[in-house]
């Protein structure tokens, strides 16, 4: 089943599919086939193919392959999908339902200039690309500061003769 959801002016559309409730047992034998092709494939250098109606095979590119890899296996644990255009622009409270955030919150991040924005009238747009961008560069940051943290962590440990995490696991394999 899909249904349809509305982008903001007139931009493509994004499309949702859910899992039909009959067809559970055709998705999951079509989820375990697509993990036994992924293994094939990781061994040998050949592709993935579709057969068309006049008997022609066509190779599936590896990206589209992996795509359908993930949307079976979403598919076959009972989730829905939303193919997106990734030329979409979102109302700030699509925006912020992608970034898991409050609206308030991705509104502060937009004013701030840390997300990039339209405002073609009197309603913020933002683009789906941008969203992505902005998703990638907090990941980087938060990464980089959780291991600044571990660092510090570290450090002060040793300038204290404590021993440190590494070190009471090693003594812990040691007994």
């Amino acid at each position: 089943m899909s249904t349809s959801t509305d982008s903001p002016r007139g931009a493509r559309k994004a499309q949702t599919y859910l899992p039909e409730p009959g067809a559970r047992e055709e998705i999951l034998d079509f989820a375990a086939l697509m993990h036994e092709m992924e293994l094939f494939l990781a061994k040998d250098s050949s592709k993935a193919a579709l057969i068309d109606p006049e008997g022609k095979a066509r190779s599936i590119p590896d990206e589209i392959f992996r795509i359908l890899d993930q949307v079976t296996s979403a598919l076959a644990a009972g989730e829905g999908i939303t193919i997106v255009p990734q030329g979409v622009t979102m109302t700030t409270q699509q925006a912020a339902d992608f970034l898991g955030i409050s609206r308030p919150t991705l509104v502060r991040l937009l004013e701030a200039g840390d997300i990039a924005y339209d405002k073609p009238g009197r309603h913020r747009r933002v683009r789906l690309e941008d969203l992505i961008d902005y998703h990638k560069s907090f990941r980087a940051e938060r990464r980089s500061a959780l291991r600044e943290l571990q660092r510090a962590n570290l450090d002060s440990k040793a300038q204290e003769g404590q021993p440190t995490d590494v070190q009471r696991l090693a003594e812990l394999d040691n007994k």
